[in-house]
């Protein structure tokens, strides 16, 4: 099975628009909560992109597993968010100035995409998340992030992304050349908290 091709837009038109973010919900999500988010983004003159997964799930598995157990549904995920980072370049918006918002499985998808396609973004946010599969395998990612702003956020501990994954991921993303802020919040649960959303906003957009 793969994913449809099917992305929500919100505010400015990719035609109108300088700068655009794709946004990318989690498990159980849908493209319109994730859109919801922006309201607490500093992202008023932004290109809103947000990929709608098939059955509201990216990969059927923990971000963890084996990767050919998520198969063939990671590779197509994967394949849509390039998709909708191809649709801003198309429209005319640098690499630049594309940014990337994702939450728990959508944060996953976002730093692996991200890990595999590295160039200077505008910047990325991921709210607890981490680069997928049960080992590593750093032959994936290359590129050089040219010291594009990545915030990810995490609760320890957390059920689904365990601590030694999220800082395994800024420790890849570091060694190539993005520059990565971690913030780690003591039982906070499986959440986008507030001072997060503040140093998005500072940090990254």
């Amino acid at each position: 099975m793969s994913h449809s091709i099917n992305i929500k837009t919100a505010g400015q038109s990719l035609e109108q628009a300088k700068k655009a973010i794709v946004m990318i919900h989690g498990r159980g999500g849908s493209a319109e909560d994730i859109l919801g988010m922006s309201s607490y983004l500093h992202v008023d003159n932004f290109a809103l992109l947000a990929p709608q997964a098939e059955n509201h799930t990216w990969y059927p598995y923990s971000f963890i597993a084996p990767v050919q157990e998520n198969e063939p549904w990671l590779s197509s995920a994967i394949d849509l968010i390039d998709h909708t980072v191809k649709l801003a370049l198309k429209s005319g918006i640098l690499a630049e100035n594309i940014y990337f918002f994702g939450f728990s499985q959508g944060a996953c998808l976002t730093l692996e995409y991200l890990a595999r396609h590295a160039q200077r973004y505008g910047g990325a946010i991921a709210i607890i998340g981490g680069v997928i599969g049960e080992e590593i395998n750093r032959n994936n990612y290359k590129g050089d992030f040219a010291q594009t702003p990545i915030f990810i956020g995490t609760s320890n501990p957390d059920f689904h992304v365990p601590l030694e994954r999220v800082e395994a991921t800024v420790s890849i993303l570091a060694q190539m050349n993005a520059n990565v802020k971690l913030m780690v919040y003591q039982n906070a649960g499986h959440s986008i908290n507030r001072e997060e959303i503040d140093l998005a906003n500072e940090f990254v957009l």
